[in-house]
């Protein structure tokens, strides 16, 4: 059977991975920054290997410099190579976010800014960079400044390297996404929310959706930090639970959208993607106000089919497009 070119380079990835997760005692994702690197830059950038392995290396990047890759091809093999070392070193916040999410919410940027040739794009949680570049391959007559930021020292590295490999220019800051970012105001931000409670209250106390009992709700503080770096009449497309507007603190969560955002949109992904339904998202899209940008008549609405469902899928389509139609005109 005939290999497709993202199990040929995934093969080569992880087989050059695992020579140098053991000749440098490291662990596989490690090992991955290292190869990235290396086939990035042509060379075997470490010395201390030994020169039989040095030679394995270089034939296996000899060939992935030789193969023809694109974008897609890359950004998939990649996906597949840091999968398998999650799953080798698992940690619960180490999670990728659907091809198919990506692919979706590139779709409503298109539909929400026809006309945006040159687009800047921010990810508050750019994790691996899987949902940054997924959304930029999908713009690829587009130009784009994108940003990312992430606290994780490991995944900004393998977010580095991933644009790299995929010649993508993303500026990247490794830090706490709820402290002052140097990114002026983006056209789109795009976040999978990271869910829970943010533990500094220091940080906390000079957002509005700071709790006033006791720790604020992270995913509350990303929200108002994503819409402070917006342009006014910019986009905010996040990943959210599916409870985000239940318990006692959503009526802050209210007050606040009310006052600075429209909602344009809040569609259900589909109950498929979940084996547990309470673990259910949705995706939010929230448009900053300014002076002469109108909310919609009626905010669209929508509960994603599986999206293996082509006629579902294609029925689905042809409603959120006549939603365009009559509300963004």
């Amino acid at each position: 059977m005939e290999v497709t070119p993202v199990e040929r380079l995934f093969q080569l990835l992880d087989e050059t991975t695992c020579l140098l997760e053991k000749e440098l005692d490291c662990t596989y994702l490690d090992a991955l920054i290292e190869t990235g690197e290396n086939v990035f830059q042509n060379h075997v950038l470490q010395s201390e290997v030994s020169e039989m392995t040095k030679k394995r290396l270089e034939k296996a990047y000899n060939e992935i410099h030789r193969l023809s890759f694109t974008r897609e091809d890359i950004r998939k093999a990649f996906q597949l190579v840091c999968l398998k070392g999650m799953r080798k070193n698992v940690q619960p916040h180490h999670q990728m976010t659907p091809d198919s999410i990506g692919f979706f919410l590139s779709y409503l940027i298109g539909k929400f800014l026809p006309e945006k040739e040159s687009l800047s794009i921010l990810d508050l949680a750019v994790g691996t960079g899987n949902l940054l570049t997924t959304i930029l391959n999908q713009r690829p007559n587009a130009s784009a400044k994108a940003y990312g930021v992430e606290l994780d020292e490991l995944l900004i590295k393998i977010a580095y390297v991933n644009a790299n490999l995929q010649e993508h220019s993303i500026q990247f800051y490794n830090q706490d996404s709820l402290k002052p970012l140097l990114i002026e105001p983006v056209d789109v931000i795009v976040s999978d929310l990271p869910v829970g409670y943010y533990p500094n209250t220091f940080l906390s106390e000079p957002f509005e959706l700071q709790s006033n009992h006791d720790h604020s709700f992270i995913h509350y503080l990303m929200i108002e930090q994503g819409m402070k770096y917006t342009k006014p009449g910019g986009y905010l497309l996040f990943i959210i639970p599916n409870n985000l507007f239940e318990g006692t603190e959503s009526k802050q969560l209210h007050g606040f959208i009310k006052k600075h955002l429209h909602i344009q949109a809040l569609i259900q992904l589909p109950r498929t993607m979940f084996k547990d339904q309470r673990l259910g998202k949705s995706i939010l899209v929230l448009q900053r106000k300014g002076e002469g940008i109108k909310g919609p008549k009626e905010v669209l609405l929508a509960h994603l089919p599986s999206f293996k469902d082509k006629g579902a899928m294609e029925t689905m389509m042809a409603k959120i497009n006549r939603w365009f139609v009559e509300n963004k005109k």
